[in-house]
């Protein structure tokens, strides 16, 4: 019996490893998106776009390990930009306190701030996304589901954190590669 279920096992691994290498995805539709939206425009149409893209001109796309898959490709880049920009506003944000404090002045310290709200942000985000899993009765969907809510949370506070650099004039990265 262990030995069917090593054999069941091992096969759900490969043709998982399988399944995920005939993906088509790319991040290119989610960012030519947000360019024809613009920085002031509703960059939220284009959340989960390269995902779709995915889904739709992958084989077996829209099944719960295909949209699992695609969801969380595009997941992957918007984490990627955010923390590229929690990084670099971080940055910014502590050379502004420490030239603040050589001033003298008593105002409010924005990098401690930045790390406390993006500290309660991954709390919300979680715990949101463990509740849409909940709302599928343990079925299949509920995968999907939360890792869906994950790209959408991330997406808006990477999104957010981006505009913040921007007000700083800061350069961001808004391509592919990030």
């Amino acid at each position: 019996m262990k030995a069917l279920v090593g054999a069941v096992i091992l096969f759900g691994a490969v043709a998982q490893s399988a399944a995920a290498q005939d993906m088509v995805y790319s991040f290119a539709p989610t960012t030519d998106c947000l360019a024809e939206k613009g920085p002031e425009g509703e960059a939220h149409q284009c959340f989960g776009t390269a995902a779709n893209a995915c889904m739709e001109n992958t084989p077996g796309g829209w099944s719960t390990v295909g949209m699992s898959t695609c969801l969380g490709l595009e997941l992957q880049d918007w984490d990627r930009r955010l923390n590229r920009a929690y990084g670099l506003l971080m940055t910014k944000l502590k050379a502004e306190d420490e030239e603040m404090a050589a001033l003298g002045s008593s105002a409010p310290k924005q990098a401690p701030a930045l790390r406390e709200m993006q500290r309660a942000w991954i709390t919300f985000r979680d715990t949101s996304c463990d509740y849409e899993r909940t709302k599928w009765g343990g079925g299949t969907g509920g995968g999907p589901a939360a890792t869906s809510c994950h790209l959408f949370i991330t997406a808006r506070q990477a999104w957010s954190l981006e505009a913040d650099l921007n007000a700083y004039g800061a350069q961001i990265c808004n391509h592919e590669g990030c």
